[in-house]
């Protein structure tokens, strides 16, 4: 939903910078706006403060974020807001003890209401907007409206396997994201891969007889695995000095889409500090009951299901068939 986006995502005309006047921050008080603008400063007793334009706006340390009050959110989640983007709504217009103007503002506010009005109708498949805000070994964490923050695990990044979600992503970018489930407690799980084509889509982009370029994602005793894209991964032979990360240039022998495998030569490989490709989205918006990545000619049917019961086991596989129960 547009009116609850990630923080970062809105638009200049949103930006509460652009105040010029004490009464265009009061008329955005009084009608309520979910305003942004980038946090310059967190005093000593955590309240972050930020630019308005024509005036400082202070969200009380209570206010700026949900779990604050109650204990559950630790301080690191303000400190680092520094110098990015926050969201909030003005709550009152006073005068500090010089007669200056000030905002007293409330993202934890605008937080709730987010989750109330939008987080709280989501259903597993749902296709989302998400910003990456840090990455651990494990995952990253994407911002889904308004500085709500939910888990992407890394091994539902991508088809091809990843070492660090760094491989994928860099903080702050911007991302398409599916809700994989709702816990219990009411946090999001999310997945990505659904959403950057299945193995023949992505096999299409490429032919028996090429010379493409390509990342090493894994070495093992029998060979190595080559990503071409994200979805994609092929086997070449094993090559001395070879090593995760590294780029290549890999000749195709074959594609099999009965068996989802992509043969390849390697013809070089070297060291590289390219960011990650930018990601090329497959799906952008709507829902997903299933996605089936494999091959309707596959002897093995490779799927992710979003609306199984939450009984489901996580992983179910039987007579060929891999589902992801999600």
């Amino acid at each position: 939903m547009a009116t609850y986006l990630p923080e970062g995502y809105r638009t200049q005309c949103a930006s509460a910078a652009n105040f010029h006047t004490i009464a265009s921050v009061r008329d955005a008080m009084l009608s309520r706006q979910i305003l942004e603008s980038r946090a310059l400063v967190c005093d000593a007793n955590h309240n972050l403060i930020v630019d308005l334009g024509c005036m400082k706006g202070m969200i009380p340390r209570e206010e700026c974020a949900i779990g604050i009050r109650e204990g559950t959110t630790r301080d690191i989640a303000i400190l680092s807001k520094v110098n990015k983007p926050v969201c909030f709504r003005i709550t009152d217009v006073r005068a500090d003890e010089k007669f200056r103007p000030y905002a007293l503002l409330s993202r934890r506010e605008v937080q709730e209401e987010c989750k109330e009005h939008y987080l709280s109708s989501l259903k597993p498949g749902d296709i989302i907007r998400g910003k990456i805000t840090h990455m651990e070994s494990f995952g990253c964490f994407v911002d889904i409206g308004c500085g709500v923050i939910a888990l992407l695990p890394i091994d539902a990044i991508s088809v091809s396997r990843i070492s660090h979600p760094r491989d994928r992503f860099f903080t702050g970018q911007n991302i398409f994201t599916i809700v994989r489930a709702i816990e219990p407690d009411g946090r999001t799980s999310l997945s990505h891969k659904e959403l950057l084509g299945t193995w023949e889509e992505n096999a299409a982009l490429f032919s028996p007889g090429e010379t493409v370029g390509g990342i090493i994602r894994s070495v093992e005793s029998y060979g190595v695995f080559v990503e071409l894209t994200p979805n994609l991964a092929g086997l070449a032979e094993c090559k001395e000095g070879v090593k995760v990360g590294q780029h290549a240039s890999v000749f195709i022998k074959s594609l099999i889409p009965e068996r989802m495998k992509v043969k390849l030569i390697l013809v070089d490989t070297f060291d590289s500090d390219e960011p990650p490709a930018p990601l090329s989205y497959h799906l952008k918006e709507g829902h997903l009951d299933r996605f089936i990545y494999s091959p309707s000619v596959s002897s093995k049917t490779v799927e992710t299901v979003f609306n199984l019961p939450a009984a489901a086991p996580a992983a179910v596989c039987s007579a060929g068939v891999q589902r992801s129960a999600t």
